[in-house]
């Protein structure tokens, strides 16, 4: 009888695990609700308020659709996003490269913090349009002042959340593997940047902001091609509409590419999500 019912029974971890797909499932469908419904509210009071002003001074949600649509039809808008989305990658992939390896430096040896520590501290603080006229007598008016942009703009918040991520590895964990005798770089690989990940996914997020920031403000002082362009031409000819269809796309851009972060950081540190606090 007693092994029967071991076979009827399901295993308790089946279920706790089914129960735990289940309520989170639940969560995300509640989750698109709320977002949806907010995103609704948003255009409605937009909507409203626009068609109450000159609409030289603001587009209301259906004319900014329109020419968006529009601006897809003739090829300016698609032209723009390639010319925009290529400094872009270049300049963020650069700042991953270079930030994540300087904040596990920093953070984990003392000597590297305290030689580049202020540095990192205050190129973050640094108000990096100041820098924009500079870098245009550097690097010219083209692909390489966005890239650079692009770069120094982020490679600061990146290094700055991984410092802050190895600082916060529990110390328990270095000790067992010192323990062990396994060596500097070992201890590094294999303890700390597993634990240091969400940290790290956390700097390519702020990141994304600071990059979508960087690019826009090479653009404007430039004003050659991009979204930046589109911009800026929109306004001098006072088309609201085209102006707010090309900040809708850059808001679009980084909410997507901010998706995909958290995407990739799931597959990487999957454990995170159970082990971090947060609303439900």
């Amino acid at each position: 009888m007693t092994a029967l019912a071991d076979q009827a029974a399901p295993p308790v971890d089946d279920e706790t695990a089914l129960s735990r797909r289940m309520r989170s499932q639940r969560r995300s469908g509640r989750d698109r609700l709320v977002t949806a419904a907010g995103v609704v509210v948003l255009l409605i009071i937009w909507e409203v308020a626009a068609r109450q002003v000159d609409p030289i001074l603001a587009a209301p949600p259906s004319a900014v659709f329109t020419a968006l649509i529009g601006m897809i039809a003739d090829g300016s808008l698609p032209v723009a996003v390639w010319e925009s989305a290529q400094p872009f990658l270049v300049g963020y992939l650069l700042a991953i490269v270079v930030g994540v390896p300087v904040g596990l430096l920093i953070g984990r040896f003392r000597v590297v913090e305290a030689a580049i520590g202020w540095l990192v501290i205050a190129g973050y603080a640094m108000p990096m349009i100041a820098l924009t006229p500079v870098f245009m007598l550097w690097f010219g008016l083209g692909f390489a002042v966005k890239a650079a942009m692009v770069m120094t703009m982020t490679v600061f918040a990146i290094s700055i959340n991984t410092w802050n991520g190895v600082q916060n590895v529990p110390r328990t964990l270095i000790e067992v593997g010192t323990a062990f005798c396994a060596s500097q770089p070992r201890i590094l690989t294999q303890i700390v940047i597993p634990s240091v990940i969400p940290s790290i996914m956390t700097g390519l997020r702020i990141g994304i902001g600071k990059a979508v920031v960087g690019i826009v403000i090479a653009e404007f002082f430039t004003a050659i091609g991009g979204i930046g362009g589109v911009i800026i031409d929109a306004g001098h000819s006072f088309q609201p509409d085209r102006m707010f269809a090309a900040v809708v796309v850059l808001m679009l851009a980084a909410v997507a590419l901010t998706g995909l972060i958290g995407l990739v950081e799931r597959r990487l540190a999957p454990w995170n999500r159970s082990i971090a606090g947060g609303a439900h």
